[in-house]
């Protein structure tokens, strides 16, 4: 391979690269629950919203625009939380609001995927079902809530699909890393929710 194939496909690819590495450095610290995941992350996002909007995936774009929101509640919720405790204490989430939250990405989906259908979004229903769970499992990671992992693994396997079907190769195996990462996670929420209970 040339410089000139490489700088050509760096030209074409550079932003999804660049938007896979941040990302993957954002959840690795999140799953360490270090507060400098929030403005990592948050590069992240930026990046991708460009990367999806170009690839006609707007629910994913407008996904993003969320994200930023809760990246900027959950980077405060967590700050709070290591000024008041010292560290980002794993909270349980109750199962009535688990099973709430759930049902909510059901009708979510529905009005997601008619605003992307009325976009000519790619996949509107899919990118739908998707953008709604991400927004349950993004809002349960702010709360700082061990099942935002296993909202993750499901969500960012089904992404996997989605983004090899869109030709996103890169995100696609991202998305296969964001996997491991969330199963990282769950493991070390796991054992830092355990930690506590017997430091309580």
């Amino acid at each position: 391979m040339t410089w000139t194939l490489i700088a050509a496909w760096l030209i074409a690819h550079g932003l999804e690269l660049a938007g896979a590495i941040t990302a993957i450095l954002g959840i690795w610290l999140t799953t360490r629950r270090l507060l400098i995941c929030w403005p990592v992350t948050l590069v992240s996002i930026f990046l991708y919203m460009v990367v999806f909007y170009r690839a006609g995936l707007y629910s994913d774009a407008l996904l993003q625009v969320f994200f930023v929101a809760f990246t900027f509640y959950g980077w405060w919720h967590w700050w709070r939380g290591v000024r008041q405790e010292g560290t980002v204490r794993v909270v349980p989430l109750p199962r009535s609001s688990l099973i709430t939250a759930i049902l909510l990405g059901i009708p979510g989906s529905f009005v997601l995927g008619t605003l992307a259908r009325h976009l000519h979004a790619a996949l509107p229903y899919l990118d739908a079902v998707l953008m709604s769970y991400s927004l349950i499992a993004s809002w349960w990671g702010a709360r700082k809530h061990i099942a935002n992992w296993w909202l993750w693994i499901i969500v960012d396997l089904v992404y996997i699909g989605e983004y090899i079907y869109k030709d996103l190769w890169i995100t696609a195996v991202l998305y296969a890393g964001l996997v491991g990462l969330a199963i990282l996670g769950l493991r070390e929420w796991r054992r830092a929710a355990a930690s506590d209970q017997i430091a309580v």
